[in-house]
């Protein structure tokens, strides 16, 4: 059964961090290249972060340095390390193998978890 469930959420000042976790099911996360998503009111899902099985990153350009993926195959869970937010950062975040954007509303997607920035 495929499981998708994503916590570390909250509301936090501009310059703060949060460590967002997701545990997903074995059948997703095994040697499955992962991916932080996230989407902000009246904007489209937009693709994070990613990492393959053996931890080679990769990230959009506006959170560059400031945010950090990881995983931890033994526990089937990655990790989105989130540092220097910004107000801009606030949205509801979302864990998924990596998708093609056309493939996003076809996909299973958890609750997420929301992430707000503000002062």
């Amino acid at each position: 059964q495929v499981q998708l469930v994503e916590s570390g959420g909250g509301l936090v000042q501009p310059g703060g961090s949060l460590r967002l976790s997701c545990a997903a099911s074995g059948s997703i996360f095994n040697s499955n290249v992962m991916a932080w998503y996230r989407r902000a009111p009246g904007k489209e899902r937009e693709l994070v972060a990613t990492i393959t099985s053996v931890g080679v990153t990769n990230y959009i350009d506006s959170v560059k340095g400031r945010f950090t993926i990881s995983r931890d195959n033994a526990k089937n869970t990655v990790y989105l390390q989130m540092n220097s937010l910004k107000p801009e950062d606030t949205a509801l975040y979302y864990c998924n193998v990596a998708l093609r954007s056309s493939r996003y509303d076809y996909a299973y997607w958890g609750q997420g978890t929301q992430v707000t920035v503000s002062s």
